[in-house]
């Protein structure tokens, strides 16, 4: 699976308690209603209205 590149659209908690503000960008895992984010290793579970896909990890800009 293709990891994707997305950014937070609003502020939200990690795993380990960190709270990440709007505009951090997030590793995106899965799809759906709900999807695993990931910033330095901490988990946040995502909903689908919480962040916004930038690119795809491993596709060339062209």
């Amino acid at each position: 699976m293709t990891r994707r590149l997305g950014v937070l659209l609003v502020p939200v908690s990690g795993l380990s308690g960190t709270s990440y503000p709007v505009g951090t960008q997030v590793a995106i895992r899965g799809t759906g209603a709900s999807v695993d984010g990931f910033v330095d290793g901490d988990w946040l579970p995502l909903a689908w209205w919480e962040f916004a896909d930038t690119q795809q990890d491993d596709t060339p800009q062209i």
